[in-house]
């Protein structure tokens, strides 16, 4: 990566160039500079202090709580952050706190979910009944609400305030701010960027950071860099003055009562002294192009006030206004006095984009970040700059985490509006997206779709949660009902499913599975010295290892087959993995990703070599092909590299072939499997076995911010192989703080899905990665991280505000001895 000593010029501070002085640019200029990097020069097409963009026309709302633990801590340090700055006396931060609201059975249950979330990621929040929510917030008709969910230290940022509180502490360091300087195009040489045009001069550059919020897909073609963002135009209006606010509001301060949330109708509200704002996201999406927005003269010239305030569509607003009117009855004898449609961004995801082009080195993004998350962004992004990496897991954030099927101009545009229509919705964390539908798919779709496969989606392909056809195996089992949300995108097939696979066999589609081919003279050289475990074994072994960062970080896990002395195979996953590799890979060394052109079935069971070893010449006996071996060989027809691995805990093998011949294999093993019973199966088996055996998912169970150590996968680690990347500070570590540590959950019909708090002697200690129902051990089984517990440990998950008991474990919970493995 770019970043550490990464200035040509020697001994001298990197040339940053910074596109764009929003918040988030000059939040990431303060922090550069406040590490050193002083010869920052910050450029801005429009007038200081409030150019035009996103950030001059933000009603300022920092709600912190949130499904993402990445986006609440960007959103906790931004709070402190511009908690302590002021502009002439002003803070930029006004804490009057925050107040959701729930009008629905469905709302108020996700308000005690949120408030779990609030626990798992240190944030104060409080349920609260109507008469305190009329409390707050006396204009509301407390016989319309169930309850709230009050976070005291949540409140209002003063956006431009903020921007130029960090500007001078910035220019004070060695920062510049030039306005009124409209990019023109990126030059670069030899894949690296060297210098920003602009129309009153070029600026030599080492880095180039597009922090240009919704002109960032301008920015972006200039350097030759996609940027997958759609700009949105999004209502905000304010009522005429209210009586009822008359004398209650400091003019300065502006507002008293909390920011206030009615997601039941889409809606937010705030205090402009004696007025209401209003923000909707019940109207239809508008998407803006963002090569056509005016620029702030042209904008000025119509009447608008900035470029990102586009005129007001009173029609797409008048629903939302009779829904004010609802929650808020004073408003009935009050008017829209005026309006606004704000022009901001959203992603695919929902995430931001961060991080540097591999394509053009030294061309960073800081893009589709909101003023609740600006402070945390720069911070991140300053940190990642000049140390390497950031402080906190950014890899939802990455700008490499989209599958090339999620770049097209449609997908960006399908997904972001989707992301609009979705943002106050009660989403399940497995809800599927809807469209576009089926994008990726195996070559055993049309086989899965005969056996009444259930798919959900993740990465664009069609994963089956479970079959309708294995129905009839539920005769005899004994599933444990579940509550309407755990039921949610689950059936007791899956029980059904699990149990096949303990005790006969079954196929998975593994095809989503990434996989990548590396090669060439140097290619076990760079993967020993890029991942942890010992890779110098005679082809036909398969090893487990991770791959770190520098600070020893888990960046990702691996599973590497040496096929041939200078071929592997490497099970990765996400695309972030390719391109951590490619930054790193010598010229003798060749990286592709295979996956799709491949596939791959597993198949797992005790009877699994039943199934498999009548349909090949090789032996498959334990003796000649053991645990953690690869071989290229056939089955029947079609030729497979065959991976003696499980995870589910069973005998069985990874079968990889080309995309060609995988409907092929499929029939192959359907066929002979038969009078064995088998069956397919899907993720929701796949997940619960996978835990009973205590097999980590990264990107889940652990991250950036955990060392191997503490994820209890010290296994994959021989620091007497020599230096790899993360070992000096794998060596520096002391006893960890916190640990991945295995739960069973107390009440047998019980169940919890991720993200839950967990306490410990009453006090919120930490919180679940991965849970799932154990079919075999009848418990549901939770992974948390917490601090180190005794096996035995009694402790609490809050699962929508009940305390579930759960008990400390021993890991592996199912075959400690791993005998079914190694039969």
């Amino acid at each position: 990566m770019s970043g550490r000593n990464s200035s040509p010029r020697a001994g001298a501070s990197p040339r940053v160039l910074v596109i764009g002085a929003g918040i988030v640019g000059c939040s990431l200029a303060d922090e550069l500079t406040a590490r050193g990097w002083t010869d920052v020069t910050v450029l801005e097409q429009g007038p200081l202090p409030a150019p035009g963009g996103s950030t001059s026309h933000a009603p300022g709302l920092v709600f912190q709580t949130g499904p993402s633990k990445t986006l609440t801590s960007f959103a906790a340090y931004t709070v402190r952050k511009l908690n302590s700055l002021s502009v002439d006396g002003l803070s930029c931060f006004h804490p009057v706190g925050g107040l959701e609201l729930a009008t629905t059975p469905e709302r108020w249950a996700d308000l005690h979910r949120k408030a779990g979330y609030a626990a798992s990621w240190g944030v104060r929040a409080e349920l609260v009944g109507p008469e305190r929510c009329k409390e707050l917030w006396p204009l509301i008709d407390a016989g319309k609400v169930l309850g709230g969910l009050h976070t005291p230290d949540d409140g209002l940022a003063r956006a431009v305030l903020a921007c130029r509180a960090q500007m001078e502490r910035a220019e004070r360091h060695g920062a510049r701010f030039l306005d009124r300087h409209t990019v023109t195009g990126i030059d670069q040489e030899g894949g690296r960027v060297t210098a920003v045009v602009t129309d009153r001069g070029t600026f030599p550059a080492d880095h180039v950071v597009s922090a240009a919020g919704f002109w960032g897909p301008v920015i972006g073609r200039m350097a030759g860099v996609d940027v997958p963002l759609l700009p949105l135009a999004h209502q905000y209006a304010k009522t005429a003055p209210l009586p009822e606010l008359a004398g209650v509001n400091d003019p300065r301060a502006e507002a008293t009562r909390p920011i206030l949330r009615f997601q039941d109708r889409d809606l937010y509200f705030r205090e402009h002294t004696d007025r209401i704002g209003i923000g909707s996201y019940a109207h239809r999406p508008l998407p803006v192009d963002p090569f056509t927005v005016a620029t702030y003269d042209e904008a000025t010239a119509r009447a608008q006030d900035m470029p990102s305030s586009l005129p007001f569509t009173e029609d797409d607003f008048a629903p939302s206004w009779r829904d004010s009117q609802w929650l808020l009855p004073a408003l009935g004898a009050s008017a829209v006095e005026e309006g606004f449609n704000g022009v901001f961004s959203f992603t695919p995801d929902g995430m931001p984009v961060l991080g540097e082009s591999r394509a053009l080195r030294g061309f960073w993004l800081a893009e589709a970040v909101w003023v609740t998350h600006s402070a945390g962004v720069g911070k991140a992004v300053a940190e990642w700059m000049v140390e390497g990496r950031a402080s906190i897991d950014l890899h939802d954030c990455d700008l490499a985490r989209f599958e090339d099927a999620q770049r097209s101009p449609a997908y960006v545009a399908d997904r972001g509006a989707q992301q609009f229509v979705e943002v106050y919705d009660v989403l399940h964390p497995l809800q599927p997206l809807e469209q576009p539908r089926p994008l990726r798919v195996s070559p055993f779709y049309a086989r899965q779709q005969e056996l009444g496969a259930v798919f959900l989606e993740g990465g664009g392909w069609e994963r089956p949660h479970w079959f309708e056809a294995n129905a009839p195996l539920l005769e005899g089992l004994d599933v444990p009902a579940r509550d309407a949300w755990s039921a949610r995108h689950w059936s007791p097939i899956a029980a059904a499913e699990a149990r096949a696979t303990r005790e006969r066999v079954a196929l998975y589609d593994m095809t989503p599975l990434r996989r990548l081919e590396v090669t060439g003279p140097g290619a076990l050289d760079f993967l020993q010295r890029m991942t942890t475990n010992n890779l110098r074994k005679k082809p036909g072994s398969v090893t487990y290892t991770l791959l770190l960062d520098e600070a020893g970080g888990v960046r990702s896990d691996l599973t590497v087959a040496r096929l041939a002395p200078d071929r592997f195979q490497v099970g990765a996953n996400s695309p972030a993995d390719l391109d951590w590799l490619l930054r790193h890979a010598p010229a003798d060394v060749h990286l592709r990703d295979i996956t799709a052109g491949t596939c791959c079935v597993g198949v797992w069971g005790p009877l699994a070599r039943d199934l498999v070893q009548p349909l090949t010449r090789d032996d498959f006996s334990h003796t000649a092909f053991g645990y953690f071996k690869a071989r290229e060989t056939h089955i029947g027809h079609v030729p497979v590299t065959a991976l003696r691995l499980s995870y589910v805990g069973e005998l069985g093998w990874e079968l990889y072939t080309s995309a060609d011949l995988g409907l092929r294999l499929w029939d192959t093993l359907w066929e002979a499997g038969r009078e064995l019973g088998v069956i397919a199966a899907g993720r929701s088996a796949f997940n619960s076995l996978r835990l009973e055996k205590g097999y980590r998912a990264w990107g889940v169970d652990m991250t950036t911010e955990h060392d191997p150590y503490a994820a209890g996968l010290g296994f994959a680690v021989r620091p007497d192989k020599g230096e790899f990347v993360g070992s000096a500070a794998l060596s520096r570590l002391g006893a960890p703080e916190r640990k991945l540590t295995p739960l069973l959950v107390d009440d047998p019909a019980a169940v919890v899905l991720g993200k839950e708090p967990v306490y410990v002697g009453g006090t919120p200690s930490g919180y679940v990665t991965s849970a799932s129902y154990g079919y075999t051990l009848g418990r549901c089984v939770a992974y948390a991280w917490l601090p180190p517990l005794e096996s035995g440990t009694g402790v609490h998950i809050e699962y929508f505000g009940e305390k579930v008991s759960a008990t400390v474990a021993e890991e592996p919970l199912f075959d400690p001895e791993m005998t079914r493995i190694r039969r």
